[in-house]
């Protein structure tokens, strides 16, 4: 894809969760451009990448406030880019996604929250004092068109729905309180599409042709959202193609 033009040169970016698919091909993506001097890689384990002269990893457990900010204090000034490409629908702690109340989980419930929530917001505390106050800057986190409340046609997936519902409630406050420091900094919800990713695998069946995105298809549509995207953008949701997705 063609480099991002929004960003004053020689900032920094961030990729949490680069070892999932989607953060690994944002990481690739990013390290080929050239407004960033430096790429960080944040995940649990070093992500399989091309290794370049300015990549670093950085170890870091988004559900484990300490390692965010062990991991922050790494990361040099300015930065420009922040995302956040985590989160989870199924699997340990949470189960499978609930397709009816009677399925409903205090502890499954409390884990997709934690993990599709409260890791974001967290990263955001220790990050967003890090961002550049002078000129533009973006933190953004994946979030998903099901966790719109007025979108919400079938029902179901109680857990994920309420998570991702409650991201977006904290991208919009953190977008209001943002905007009085910097104007031009932008806070912000990406809905990825679907992508061939361990996410989605047991859900493809139903998925419309030519709308399963290589992970590189994604993150190439996501960064070219963000490169789009202007001060008043702040505090919404956005999907793979740039439409605002409503709350």
């Amino acid at each position: 894809m063609p480099p991002l033009t929004s960003f004053p040169p020689g900032g920094s970016a961030v990729v949490v969760g680069a070892s999932g698919g989607i953060g690994g091909a944002l990481v690739d993506l990013l390290l080929q451009d050239p407004s960033f001097t430096t790429i960080y890689a944040a995940s649990r384990v070093p992500p399989t990448l091309r290794q370049t002269g300015h990549l670093r990893h950085l170890q870091i457990d988004i559900t484990d406030e300490s390692s965010i900010a062990a991991a922050v204090v790494q990361v040099s000034d300015p930065v420009r880019l922040v995302i956040v490409a985590t989160g989870a629908l199924y699997g340990g702690a949470i189960g499978q996604p609930e397709k009816t109340y009677r399925a409903l989980d205090g502890a499954a419930l409390l884990e997709s929250y934690r993990i599709n929530t409260v890791g974001p917001a967290l990263m955001a505390k220790h990050m967003l004092p890090r961002l550049a106050s002078r000129g533009r800057s973006v933190f953004a986190a994946l979030s998903a068109r099901v966790g719109s409340i007025s979108d919400n046609r079938a029902g179901g997936w109680h857990s994920y729905r309420a998570a991702k519902a409650a991201l977006n409630m904290l991208l919009r406050n953190l977008a209001i309180e943002v905007s009085r420091r910097a104007p031009d900094t932008l806070c912000i919800g990406l809905h990825p599409g679907t992508v061939d990713t361990r996410l989605s695998q047991p859900f493809q069946r139903n998925v419309v042709a030519g709308k399963l995105f290589t992970p590189e298809q994604s993150a190439g549509y996501l960064l070219h959202v963000i490169d789009g995207l202007r001060p008043e953008d702040s505090g919404h949701v956005f999907a793979w193609d740039g439409t605002r997705i409503e709350a």
